[in-house]
């Protein structure tokens, strides 16, 4: 069983998104624990997409990093460069990640436009999760 940390600025929308996926796809294979610099609230926006493709994270909480700073972590994926450059350090073998994904809570237009963007970073969040649990999971 692996331990698995995201990390984002706020803990609101892109490290819920892929703790949500990560789980989906990691199955009984990983612990996913999500955490940010700050703490700012689940995004309900985040919870409406991914309702939508059939993951429920409504009953996320957001967290701050130094919450876990205890766990022993495989892996650290930062989704935000933001959450990169001020990651704290984990003892251990960790092996850290980073991809840095477009924030949606910060989508201008209309009420439309907003849900697109964030259906949009959903659907990148998902296939790095997939392809990220392929990788360094299912191959154990």
């Amino acid at each position: 069983m692996k331990n698995i940390l995201v990390l984002c600025t706020g803990n609101s929308c892109r490290s819920q998104l892929a703790e949500g996926y990560l789980r989906h796809f990691a199955g009984d294979k990983a612990v996913v624990y999500s955490a940010g610099i700050e703490t700012h609230g689940v995004n309900p926006k985040a919870i409406q997409v991914m309702a939508e493709d059939g993951i429920d994270i409504s009953r996320h909480t957001s967290n701050n990093v130094d919450e876990y700073l205890a766990i022993p972590f495989d892996y650290v994926i930062t989704v935000c460069d933001n959450a990169s450059e001020n990651c704290p350090y984990f003892p251990g073998s960790v092996k850290r990640f980073h991809h840095n994904f477009p924030d949606p809570a910060k989508a201008t237009g209309t009420a439309e436009q907003v849900m697109d963007e964030f259906r949009k970073v959903r659907e990148m969040i998902k296939t790095y999760s997939k392809e990220f649990i392929n990788q360094h999971l299912n191959t154990i």
